[in-house]
């Protein structure tokens, strides 16, 4: 039996040359070559290029010598662009820089594109993201609508600020530490009235001792009328009688003014506002002391906590002209707050922006229809009265009756009409 391949030739198994053992050879047919492997044609192999003999012998490219010259690969050295490159790339001759085609330099043009059209999306969303986190935060609990008898709206908007003694949410401890002492309910520590308008903004502080004329009203909560009986109290009064609506009812009756919207915030957020913006510097003329707000401040340059501003705002029994003292000191502290809130160590410190807004919306009560633009225009507003641009000033006076201050009739009159006319304040106070 034939052990070679079937289909051989006398060529193809060595036969036919001397020295063969195929057909024809007288040479007996050694036993190494019978169990020589075979070939297996039954794979498919790709034909490859005849190996090239270069009659060197083992040390030449001779059959079964593993030394290649790069010539059966189709490379010839020093002619650059044939074969594969040692380093990866196309052509070469391992020695130097490849030689074809040249690596791809950075587009810088489009980098910066894409990178700005990100950073613009990131702060976009960012925005909008703030927005809705801070609208959903305002507490807008004021219904407007249930005040009656209302004057017609001017030029400009008209707001009505007005800061509590609430001590919601206090301890026992914190009303110890603040010096607010533990008092039921709430009722006005500050009232102004701001109008924001084309030719300056101006703040105007009402005594809470100012005597005014309790209109004719529709309960805020029990629905109910009360007639006007011609009872003159003190402004503060108003509040602690039916909340925020007869407020607001009573100082439209008194002034003649429209109130637009309305803004009120209690001690605890008020401290909270200031301690998370960092403190806010005053530069007090003269130091002074009242046990009752806990006030014990020196002449000078200062920076005020949260507790501090409180008893700073509070104090009344240190001054000769208590009521009216304590008002100048509120609207320089407020807008020595504004200048330190909108500054750009806040704005652009998102670990300060986020806790002072946080600390704002969460204690601050407005009217149902204050919008997040209003409270803005409120906020920079509050910062432009003292920083050359606006005006900021007391109720204009004309004496007292029994121990409530009177308004100087004439003034106001003249004061709502230049408000109402969005006119350049004129007026001014005599306090």
């Amino acid at each position: 039996m034939n052990e070679w391949p079937d289909g051989w030739s006398d060529r193809q198994s060595g036969g036919g040359g001397r020295g063969g053992y195929g057909r024809g050879s007288a040479n007996a047919r050694p036993e190494g070559a019978r169990v020589m492997p075979h070939v297996q044609r039954q794979r498919s192999v790709p034909p490859q290029p005849p190996a090239y003999d270069d009659g060197y012998g083992e040390y030449g490219n001779g059959p079964g010598n593993t030394y290649d010259s790069g010539y059966n690969t189709g490379q010839v050295y020093g002619q650059p662009g044939r074969g594969h490159h040692p380093r990866g790339g196309d052509g070469g001759d391992g020695y130097g820089p490849p030689t074809g085609r040249p690596a791809r330099t950075p587009n810088w043009g489009r980098r910066i594109k894409w990178t700005a059209v990100t950073l613009v999306t990131v702060v976009a969303v960012t925005g909008v993201a703030t927005y809705f986190w801070a609208d959903s935060k305002l507490h807008r609990d004021v219904d407007l609508s249930k005040v009656i008898d209302r004057p017609a709206a001017g030029k400009g908007t008209n707001y009505l600020i007005v800061g509590t003694d609430s001590r919601k949410g206090m301890t026992a401890a914190q009303e110890k530490e603040l010096h607010t002492g533990s008092a039921e309910g709430k009722r006005t520590d500050t009232m102004m009235i701001l109008h924001v308008g084309d030719n300056g903004d101006t703040l105007v502080s009402l005594p809470r001792d100012s005597n005014v004329t309790i209109p004719s009203y529709k309960g805020a909560e029990s629905g109910k009328m009360y007639p006007n009986t011609g009872r003159q109290t003190k402004l503060n009064a108003a509040y602690a009688e039916d909340g925020a609506p007869l407020l607001v009812r009573t100082v439209e009756y008194n002034t003649g003014l429209h109130i637009d919207h309305y803004a009120e915030i209690g001690f605890t957020g008020f401290a909270d506002i200031v301690d998370a913006v960092g403190g806010v510097e005053m530069n007090l003329k003269k130091g002074f002391k009242d046990k009752w707000s806990g006030a014990d401040f020196k002449a000078g340059k200062q920076t005020l906590n949260g507790k501090q501003a409180l008893a700073f705002v509070r104090t009344r029994h240190a001054f000769a002209a208590s009521d009216l003292q304590r008002t100048k000191n509120q609207q320089a502290f407020l807008a020595a707050l504004a200048h330190k809130v909108s500054s750009p160590s806040t704005v652009m410190n998102p670990f300060k922006l986020y806790p002072t807004m946080g600390a704002g919306l969460d204690s601050l009560v407005v009217d149902k229809d204050m919008s997040l633009w209003d409270l803005g225009s409120m906020f920079m507003a509050m910062k432009s009265v003292n920083g050359g641009d606006g005006t900021s000033m007391n109720m204009p006076l004309n004496g007292h009756i029994g121990g409530n201050l009177l308004w100087d009739k004439a003034k106001v009159k003249q004061l709502v009409q230049q408000f109402n006319a969005d006119e350049r304040v004129t007026v001014t106070s005599n306090s």
